[in-house]
């Protein structure tokens, strides 16, 4: 046995994607497998750790059953509409149903050309697949829906960016690959039956209580705003929240140039190619309720009276507001220690980050320190602010931030320092990162502690890049 695949998609009309196979690599190599994932998904442990599985991996050999292909769409790129993108270097190669019940996608993320590459080589090099591996893994540890690695190799190629650097396939599972860019390229080219079957398969995979494209844009809704309510609380940029990359199934999706802040910055930007802020740290709520716009407008064909569409869907994409704002106080109240949040701790919430701001603070660090019983350093007006929380907080509150408040993120320097290692051929320190960031409440010892630690100085990285 290999994968056990029970695909659906590759089932739909070919206009939603073109049927391509990935294109073998010279000599591929194992980085890492994700025995745990594989035993969610039915994929037998042993097979997973054979040159079998790493070909298939590096996109070499096609498994029984696969049916490979590369997905349409269309999206917003920082604000403005690019028209047809689509899967430029990923190809899906099915879909299996876990152990668990659930239908996911399998896909290979560096594995070659397609259609929808427009020139780029369908590569990806080895410090994106490295970062997003680290990333999505520890995410999932901190409970944040998101997309997962199964499986990382090395290619024995080159790839060229800006310079030559060692080439790299990520093995990416994903509760779907439908993003709200799927439907806007069919809207765009005005194409309501192509509209009507993502709907229907959408509704039927994913939200299958939804009453219609009205219930559907519903459960997106509520989906992205608790979403992003748990990046907030994590100090987490996404980096790049273009409606390509905003996932129907509420996963977060895309590691590009995402980050965790170290010092908290309401305005903190690390996307190289965000000069204008636009998917700042704050801003990613407001972002949200734009992509969710854009999937409104591109569902509005498909209801009979359209301009009351307009109207109605307007009410329900406003309704993101309460529904964050209050996942946004559980996330925030639980880092707290409180027993049971109301919209009255806001305030109690966002004077802490008002202080955290104006004195630079760690992020996660403060947070950490609190966990603990420490008192944050150097915090001008902890005192007042300490009195209101003592106040507040539950007995047992310690019991409760231990749960809600990770000791290890997935730091930016020490990803960097990850590929940089492993781009001279040393893989060690990405395993000893793994296996810290994917236990992120675990006390820390004398291994993990230097983890912890936010980043000197000279550390600090200010920018990160997208993956291709």
């Amino acid at each position: 046995m290999t994968i056990p695949f029970n695909n659906s998609f590759a089932a739909l009309p070919g206009t939603f994607y073109t049927t391509i196979a990935p294109t073998p690599v010279a000599a591929p190599g194992a980085i890492a497998v994700n025995d745990d994932l594989a035993d969610v998904l039915g994929i037998d442990g042993a097979w997973l750790h054979t040159p079998d599985a790493t070909a298939v991996f590096a996109g070499n050999v096609l498994p029984d059953a696969a049916s490979p292909l590369a997905q349409l769409y269309g999206g917003h790129q920082f604000g403005n509409w690019s028209g047809q993108l689509g899967d430029g270097r990923a190809i899906l190669l099915g879909e299996v149903i876990g152990t668990d019940g659930i239908r996911r996608d399998i896909q290979l993320k560096g594995s070659g050309p397609t259609p929808y590459s427009r020139g780029g080589d369908g590569r990806s090099w080895l410090g994106p697949v490295l970062r997003e591996y680290l990333v999505s893994e520890a995410m999932h540890a901190m409970g944040v829906p998101t997309t997962r690695a199964l499986a990382a190799v090395t290619t024995g190629e080159q790839v060229y960016r800006q310079t030559m650097l060692p080439g790299a396939v990520l093995t990416r599972v994903a509760s779907s690959h439908i993003r709200v860019g799927t439907f806007q390229i069919h809207a765009a080219r005005q194409d309501t039956d192509a509209l009507r079957v993502l709907a229907a398969y959408t509704i039927q995979r994913h939200y299958p209580d939804a009453d219609g494209p009205a219930g559907l844009l519903d459960a997106v809704v509520a989906a992205q705003a608790e979403l992003v309510a748990k990046w907030m609380g994590l100090g987490f940029i996404h980096g790049v929240m273009n409606t390509d990359n905003c996932s129907l199934a509420g996963e977060t999706i895309d590691y590009g140039p995402c980050a965790f802040m170290d010092a908290y910055d309401p305005q903190k930007v690390f996307s190289s190619i965000d000069r204008m802020g636009r998917y700042a740290y704050a801003n990613q709520p407001g972002i949200a309720v734009w992509n969710l716009a854009q999937l409104a407008t591109a569902l509005i064909p498909l209801m009979p009276d359209q301009d009351a569409a307009v109207a109605d869907f307007t009410t329900r994409i406003n309704r993101f507001s309460d529904i964050y704002q209050q996942a946004w106080v559980q996330v925030f109240g639980a880092k707290l220690g409180l027993d049971d949040p109301s919209p009255e701790d806001a305030a109690l919430i966002q004077d802490l980050l008002t202080l955290m701001a104006q004195s630079d603070a760690d992020f996660t660090a403060t947070f950490a320190r609190m966990t603990n019983g420490d008192d944050p350093d150097d915090m001008p007006g902890w005192q007042d602010w300490t009195t209101r929380w003592t106040g507040r907080r539950a007995t047992d509150h310690h019991a409760i931030m231990a749960k809600a408040n990770p000791l290890v993120i997935p730091r930016n320097h020490r990803v960097e320092e990850v590929i940089t290692a492993a781009t001279g051929g040393d893989f060690a320190p990405f395993h000893r990162m793994l296996q810290v960031v994917t236990a992120p409440y675990a006390t820390l010892d004398e291994a993990r502690a230097p983890y912890a630690l936010p980043p000197e100085p000279s550390e600090e990285v200010r920018a990160t890049f997208c993956g291709t």
